[in-house]
């Protein structure tokens, strides 16, 4: 097991708030406790990006969900709705797949739903691409995880990602990470999300390879972390 350091755990998450119910005035408080915590990104939903945007620090970065929770959207529809986002103020582009063409074996059409995306917003712009993990590995194997995963990075996503967090099968997992990280490579990184509740939870995600957590309980689990001296 790693040792890491509070701020260094910081700098790789993305502070997240994508509940319905979420007002803008969440959004704000969610822009300072971002600022307090030191983290990398605010994570919105799109409508809320150009809050999110007016009340970051400087220091925060803004990434929208997109097909979000779902994934169940025209890639053009996803296309466009990204494209919003970043003419809102959004940096990173986190998209949902159709899970259903995954689990069919369409890989092409997983391909062409993030190449859709990507083309969009262009390159500049983080695209990572939410697999649902979980759901993969209960209703498919690894095998399709994997083939999944590098489908996405083909068609130029910058991460792959475990979890929306709202799907029933479960969030992130120390398996589905190391599978994902294994099938990308280095040229693509993991993002793990959903589910990661404890400081331990999140040194479980950064050891099997994730370069970026997703997290809504962010304060709890950097609390479980010693402070650098």
């Amino acid at each position: 097991m790693g040792t890491y350091r509070r701020a260094d755990v910081a700098a790789l998450v993305d502070h997240t708030l994508l509940k319905p119910e979420a007002t803008e005035a969440d959004i704000v408080r969610l822009a300072e406790e971002a600022a307090q915590l030191g983290v990398y990104a605010l994570c919105v939903s799109p409508s809320m990006v150009a809050v999110a945007a007016r009340a970051r620090s400087s220091a925060q970065k803004i990434c929208a969900v997109v097909g979000f929770p779902s994934g169940k959207h025209l890639p053009a529809v996803k296309a466009e709705e990204a494209r919003l986002a970043v003419a809102a103020g959004a940096d990173e582009i986190d998209m949902v797949i159709d899970v259903g063409a995954a689990v069919s074996g369409d890989f092409a059409a997983v391909g062409a739903d993030v190449a859709a995306v990507r083309a969009a917003v262009g390159e500049p712009v983080v695209l990572k691409v939410i697999v649902e993990s979980a759901a993969l590995l209960e209703f498919t194997g690894e095998r399709v995880l994997s083939h999944t995963c590098v489908a996405a990075a083909e068609a130029g996503a910058d991460f792959v990602k475990t979890s929306t967090g709202f799907h029933p099968a479960g969030g992130a997992s120390v398996r589905a990470v190391e599978i994902m990280a294994a099938a990308v490579g280095p040229q693509v990184k993991v993002k793990a999300s959903g589910g990661i509740r404890t400081s331990g939870d999140a040194v479980a995600m950064l050891d099997a390879g994730a370069a970026r957590l997703g997290l809504s309980g962010t304060r709890a689990v950097l609390d479980g972390l010693a402070y650098d001296e």
